[in-house]
């Protein structure tokens, strides 16, 4: 089994592990990008990129805008197996758990789990979040609860609006096999947030995007 990926507040990561980190949180990139970001020089960039993609864990592909007419430029992302190396929580105990509490409870008996899940959630997401002054504050602490729990979780002001960007999921295999365990966190985070917001979710992993995305709304001065 390979080892997961360290995340940068776990130690200092390795040039191949920053690497993947940098596709695994904002996507795809060619080398010269790479290279720039992660101060190295690009042959050392081009170096780490043909063994990361000879080890089957990224890629290359055309990126959609050229560098120039008539010439088009090579862009890196993560393949499956790259996808595979980010923690995915006791996966494949989780997957037959799941399959077993189905076959034991029925369907009825598996939401009854999910949904005490969520009532514990969000009692915890209430309280840390409870008596702080303002919505940006409400979503910074609810990022940090999102990443201790392996969401890899980030806030990015957009205009008047607010992201809240998960670029991991951690219980990504449990989800797939039972859709349940998703399907309320957009009420879950507007109950937290409160009632002076509006949130929608814009990319969903489960639906083909590489990370889940919310959109936040303000509707009443913060």
């Amino acid at each position: 089994m390979q080892n997961p990926i360290p995340h940068p507040a776990q130690g200092d990561p390795s040039t191949a592990d920053r690497i993947l980190l940098r596709l695994k949180t904002r996507g795809p990139a060619a080398a010269s990008e790479l290279a720039g970001e992660l101060e190295m020089t690009a042959e050392a960039a081009r170096q780490q990129l043909q063994k990361l993609a000879a080890d089957g864990l990224i890629a290359g592909r055309q990126a959609a805008t050229p560098v120039r007419a008539g010439r088009p430029r090579q862009e890196w992302e993560l393949t499956a197996t790259g996808h595979a190396r980010f923690p995915d929580t006791h996966a494949q105990l989780t997957v037959q758990l799941i399959g077993s509490i189905r076959q034991l409870f029925g369907q009825p008996g598996l939401d009854k789990l999910i949904g005490q899940r969520e009532a514990e959630m969000g009692a915890d997401y209430r309280q840390r979040c409870a008596g702080l002054p303002s919505l940006s504050r409400k979503l910074e602490k609810l990022a940090e609860i999102r990443s201790a729990e392996g969401y890899m979780a980030r806030v990015e002001k957009q205009g008047k609006d607010w992201l809240l960007i998960e670029d991991h999921c951690p219980i990504c295999a449990a989800a797939q096999t039972c859709q349940g365990f998703c399907r309320s966190e957009l009420q879950l985070f507007g109950e937290v947030l409160g009632a002076d917001a509006t949130i929608s979710r814009e990319e969903h992993l489960l639906a083909g995007a590489r990370r889940c995305v919310y959109r936040i709304r303000r509707l009443a001065p913060d």
